[in-house]
């Protein structure tokens, strides 16, 4: 048995060397996301119909336009509200338009949740016009109806990381969201702002992704190519 303990600490170290290499090779992957939440545990007797938390305003009221080239979106919060899925939602009405032309009027039905401050949003009513005239309602859909189900559309406190779907109507309305920053500063017409939430949108159904700002205390600041110009408040 001479020279059979060298053998056995150089077996051992090369073990040693290749362990210690596994463990650098794992501990140097990215951790892996988080799928998409598409069930939020909420006591829909918390959800209210009017509020609002760092990045999302829900008062009757408030009143938003956008800007792109010819091209409008003003979101507004009504004094309508809308019973969804049980739940006493408050209605904003996005109204866009293309050239001059309308394109495009949708009932959005959110309500918030008084203990975390997280927005849920229940459905939309569409109307989508061709030549002055309804031509569709794509895109429509209603918490409870045909399997959908509400969405989170903004988190009391978002974190870098989190991933939600904000729409949850199977084959309708898929779209989901990851936080990427809550820390951008950016500049639009309307001013200048810190510490901005940016949020990638995407859909389980369709192809592509746009990226929207929400600036504190003003909610929406950049929605893809629309930057916010002007802000109207009930008085």
């Amino acid at each position: 048995m001479t020279g059979s303990a060298p053998v056995r600490i150089a077996v051992f170290g090369a073990i040693i060397l290749v362990a210690s290499a596994a463990i650098a090779l794992v501990a140097a992957q990215p951790a892996a996301r988080q799928d998409f939440r598409s069930t939020f545990d909420v006591n829909k007797t918390s959800l209210a119909d009017r509020g609002q938390n760092t990045y999302f305003i829900l008062e009757p009221g408030y009143r938003q336009h956008f800007l792109h080239g010819s091209d409008t979106l003003i979101v507004s919060v009504l004094d309508d509200t809308k019973v969804v899925d049980g739940v006493t939602t408050r209605v904003v009405e996005e109204r866009e338009t293309k050239s001059g032309e309308l394109a495009e009027v949708s009932r959005n039905y959110f309500a918030i949740d008084r203990t975390t401050g997280g927005v849920y949003y229940f459905g939309e009513d569409v109307d989508e016009y061709k030549n002055g005239k309804i031509a569709s309602h794509g895109g429509a859909w209603l918490s409870g109806v045909n399997g959908a189900r509400f969405g989170l559309m903004m988190p009391g406190t978002p974190k870098v990381g989190d991933r939600y779907y904000t729409e949850y109507a199977p084959k309708v309305a898929m779209d989901r969201v990851e936080v990427l920053s809550v820390t951008t500063e950016m500049k639009v017409a309307a001013g200048a702002y810190r510490n901005c939430l940016h949020t990638r949108e995407s859909s389980a159904i369709e192809r592509g992704s746009e990226d929207k700002w929400y600036a504190p205390g003003v909610g929406l600041s950049k929605d893809a190519d629309f930057e916010l110009v002007k802000i109207e408040k009930r008085k």
